[in-house]
């Protein structure tokens, strides 16, 4: 085994879409290249990374939600209701729209 590629993937830290939500332009890119997956688990992995980027506390107060009940929400393999999702859309000021394919 190569121990300088083991060293090198070691160093290596896990990408974190948050870091680059540093406007609503970006964030409006980003939710616009996730909608066109038509992925709900991508779709809740986004309003993860937006509300990270935001602040989860102020989004959680925001949403109505506690800051628990908003990382459940948003986590993998969630299952969150309807509402409950657009109560965090909302929060984050992300507005969903119905455009003719």
């Amino acid at each position: 085994m190569n121990t300088s590629k083991t060293k090198a993937q070691a160093k290596l830290l896990p990408f974190d879409a948050a870091r680059y939500l540093t406007d609503d332009a970006a964030i409006a890119e980003y939710m616009t290249a996730v909608l066109e997956m038509d992925d709900p688990d991508l779709l809740l992995l986004a309003l993860g990374d937006i509300a990270r980027a935001k602040g989860m506390a102020q989004v959680a107060k925001d949403a109505g939600l506690g800051r628990e009940s908003l990382y459940k929400a948003l986590a993998p393999g969630a299952k969150p209701r309807f509402d409950t999702v657009l109560k965090v859309a909302r929060a984050l000021g992300v507005r969903l729209s119905a455009h003719p394919a």
